[in-house]
């Protein structure tokens, strides 16, 4: 009777030393979630129902800052709209071009270290200066793009400078910056067992039967990977967007100078976009904090239906 009385408070301090230097290990992670996403989430929600004009004291509002977003603010729809636009095309887009460069350079015999260089090199361009670039390549005035379809008799559009065109020329520059998508699915194309393409070419397979059989069970945990990131980033999607509506604007850039982002016709117009105008240029942190709940929740709800196995990326046995 008496060891076990001693042996009991023995194991609690044992148990109590090794959550200790469970903590301990864990403690860099904690503080850095605990810094940078816990309590901005918390500061988020309590400033969604204040009014603050990073001035006064912030006074509480109650729904007054999500009635105002979700009933009365006129650019909360079309920046929506276009935010999801751009999830669906654009991140669709970039996974099947960066799996089909992929495949193309895996089954390269020679050259194949020049065609990575070249497909990847665009993406290391900073994202500024890379807008640039395309802005004027498709300048509907200037641009080398449009005066070579004018010589073969295509009419050729405005590209940024028409609300049609705004998206999709977006679309295409982040397909001109598709090298990193093209690094991860070669590694993932590289990693299939030849083993699996051999047993197949026995069998008669042809290459649409090995790519369905062989090739995409093996992929699947990579293309799930670069979906939920590629919807994370583009629900976060504000520089080029931003960039590039000023300069096909024509508005000079110099300190002080406003931006009013959407150009043109708020077809280029991003929820980020509105949040950093309302909380920064406007000075209503309230609204802008709603908007950035709102983005939360989405890109939440997005990423969790992808996640799910009924979603089609990923097999029951994965």
């Amino acid at each position: 009777m008496a060891t076990m009385t001693t042996t009991a408070p023995a194991l609690r301090r044992k148990h109590l030393r090794e959550r200790l230097r469970t903590l301990g290990f864990l403690s860099p992670w904690l503080i850095g979630f605990t810094v940078f996403f816990g309590y901005p989430l918390v500061a988020t929600v309590y400033f969604s129902f204040m009014h603050y004009n990073q001035i006064k004291a912030p006074t509480f509002v109650g729904l007054r800052n999500w009635r105002y977003v979700l009933e009365q603010m006129p650019l909360f729809g079309p920046a929506l709209w276009n935010t999801l636009w751009l999830v669906v095309v654009m991140v669709a887009l970039r996974v099947v071009f960066g799996l089909g460069i992929g495949l193309l350079i895996t089954k390269i015999k020679s050259g194949a270290g020049f065609f990575r260089t070249a497909f990847y090199l665009p993406y290391l361009a900073p994202p500024v200066a890379a807008t640039v670039a395309f802005v004027f390549l498709l300048n509907p005035g200037t641009g080398p793009v449009n005066d070579m379809l004018g010589k073969v008799g295509i009419d050729a559009p405005n590209w940024f400078n028409d609300p049609a065109w705004a998206r999709p020329s977006l679309v295409l520059l982040s397909l001109w910056g598709i090298g990193d998508l093209m690094v991860i699915f070669m590694a993932a194309l590289l990693d299939v067992p030849k083993e699996q393409y051999e047993a197949a070419e026995l069998d008669g397979a042809g290459a649409f039967t090995k790519f369905r059989y062989v090739t995409w069970p093996s992929i699947t945990p990579i293309v799930m990977f670069a979906v939920v990131t590629g919807v994370v980033q583009t629900m976060q999607y504000y520089t080029q967007a931003l960039v590039a509506g000023k300069l096909a604007s024509g508005v000079s850039i110099g300190p002080g100078t406003v931006i009013q982002p959407g150009y043109p016709d708020h077809s280029t117009l991003t929820v980020p976009q509105l949040v950093y105008s309302l909380g920064f240029q406007n000075f209503n942190t309230g609204a802008a904090c709603v908007l950035s709940l709102v983005l939360f929740a989405i890109a939440m709800a997005v990423t969790t239906l992808l996640m799910r196995r009924r979603a089609g990326l990923l097999s029951a046995d994965d």
